[in-house]
């Protein structure tokens, strides 16, 4: 009859074959070629099939917790740990280079091109093997560079081709300057960083392979599309695709940090307004944005906003109490009183978006400790605005796809409107702090305009930005905001608009508009 420490010997056997056999079999949690490129915790799989053994030996015997035995499954575990970490990282990249077979993708078809792109240049348009649909604009007179766009938003609905044309109007700056453009709508909607940054990768591969080979590649993000495309320029390095990135107007404070006035707007609103959602209506956190059972709309919103705010009113016909309402949001939140029911809706539906798409259903956004002033009564506001914690699990998921880490091998120019009512200038001199943290701050030159708009800024602003950003990446000269100041005036003889840089802007830190929080 076997002794007992061979019966155990058999049962701790079995376990590591049995996490032998997970380990063995990376496809049943690596990542498809359509997902958002987030990976279970290392191991997974293994480890829990070599601990759901260990449990059914502790049934069988409670007493055999001794110090060689114990020792053993320990080596078991830290055994198993690494070699899980090598499988799922090369799960990760066998679906990474599975996805970017170019043998997958089709050959682009003739499209008739969008105004504005320049008298005689060709388009070309498809839809990609994971769903995107894409535009690429030859000009005529083509300088041998192409600029990858990343758009920004998210939206949230199924991706359409109508959405990449629209990118490509308003972005006509490029091909008319001499540079190839190509555009993506993304595979999918919300707010999924690293696949969106995968797609773009996905177009600039495609355009090599079945259209023409760019002397140089620029990769440019605008708004939500800025933080895309900072971490595409982290994430593909191998051979330095990108020559250098151009990021304008951008949301570059990470996921997890660049929405916190959002949740911050949402509850000082409840605070005032108590109608988002109604006394009459199920309650539920705020910092999950919406539930996914709710029917609300964006204009049943809007009715609720104006009914509190009156901001479809002019400020002459709005009540007393309605005006003082719209300056407290205005001086506690820090946001223009044009932008207040446009960040409404992002915190209510993208807000929704990643706590139930991205996160597992728990919300990365909180609000403890957060201190609000400016309002008549900051006692009476921070003591009656409602307080939610972030989940560490739901943060960790977002800063997994959606921070930045700030190692980008290429130069890097930014531009940013400092009365920007969409994306606020601050989260410039944050992501400045995550480039320099990187070791990276030398290949970082940030540059600020006067404008009050967020979308686009002014054709020659473009055209001297990347006059800079081209002589800086194939001849070497690091540009300063006076000398792309000095290049759009002279952009703007032949081009027209107007330039309003101004190269002594000093940005302030993120907290002194954002109140600074606990976080997990």
């Amino acid at each position: 009859m076997p002794s007992t420490m061979t019966k155990f010997s058999c049962r701790l056997a079995g376990a590591v074959a049995l996490a032998a056999a997970g380990i063995a079999t990376p496809d049943m949690y690596a990542p498809t070629a359509t997902s958002d490129g987030l990976l279970p915790e290392p191991g997974a799989f293994a480890l829990a099939a070599l601990g759901v053994a260990l449990v059914g030996m502790l049934r069988w015997r409670r007493r055999w917790s001794t110090t060689p035995m114990m020792t053993v499954v320990v080596l078991g575990l830290a055994a198993a740990a690494p070699v899980a970490v090598a499988k799922d990282a090369k799960a990760a990249q066998d679906a990474q280079d599975r996805a970017f077979d170019m043998a997958a993708e089709s050959v682009p078809a003739p499209a008739t091109c969008p105004s504005g792109v320049g008298e005689g240049a060709r388009c070309l348009a498809g839809q990609d093997s994971a769903g995107a649909f894409y535009m690429i604009v030859m000009p005529k007179a083509w300088n041998g560079d192409l600029v990858v766009h990343a758009h920004g938003g998210p939206f949230l609905g199924a991706p359409t081709a109508k959405r990449v044309v629209e990118d490509i109007e308003r972005w006509s700056i490029m091909p008319r300057l001499g540079y190839a453009l190509a555009a993506s709508s993304y595979r999918q909607g919300g707010v999924a960083v690293t696949a969106a940054a995968q797609d773009n990768e996905r177009l600039r591969r495609l355009f090599i392979d079945k259209v023409a080979k760019p002397k140089h590649v620029y990769l440019h993000g605008q708004s939500w599309g800025a933080s895309v495309a900072a971490k595409g320029a982290e994430r593909f390095v191998d051979g330095k695709p990108y020559d250098a990135v151009l990021l304008s107007s951008g949301v570059l404070g990470g996921g997890t940090r660049s929405y916190d006035f959002r949740l911050d707007l949402r509850v000082v609103y409840q605070y005032l307004c108590h109608n988002h959602p109604l006394p009459s209506e199920p309650q539920y956190p705020l910092n999950i944005g919406l539930p996914l059972a709710s029917t609300m709309k964006q204009a049943d919103l809007a009715n609720r906003v104006n009914d509190c705010l009156g901001l479809n009113k002019p400020a002459a016909e709005r009540s007393p109490e309605q005006a003082a309402k719209i300056k407290t949001l205005v001086d506690v939140v820090h946001i223009p009183e044009r932008s207040i029911l446009s960040h409404l809706n992002w915190a209510t539906w993208h807000f929704q978006d990643i706590t139930f798409k991205r996160t597992g259903g728990a919300s990365p956004f909180g609000n403890v400790g957060a201190v609000y002033a400016g309002s008549s009564d900051d006692a009476a506001l921070n003591a009656g605005v409602q307080r939610y914690a972030a989940d560490p699990k739901a943060v960790a998921m977002l800063a997994a796809d959606a921070d930045l880490d700030g190692k980008i091998p290429v130069p890097v120019l930014t531009v940013h409107a400092i009365h920007d009512p969409t994306a606020m200038v601050e989260l410039q001199e944050s992501f400045g702090r995550t480039m320099a943290a990187a070791g990276r701050g030398d290949a970082l030159v940030q540059t600020f305009t006067g404008d009050k708009d967020h979308s686009y800024l002014s054709d020659p602003t473009y055209a001297a930005l990347m006059e800079a950003l081209s002589n800086w990446a194939t001849q070497g000269r690091k540009p300063t905001p006076a000398s792309i100041a000095a290049g759009c005036e002279k952009a703007r003889v032949t081009l027209g608009s107007t330039c309003r840089f101004e190269p002594d802007y000093q940005v302030r830190p993120l907290e002194t508009r954002v109140a600074p929080r606990e976080r997990p």
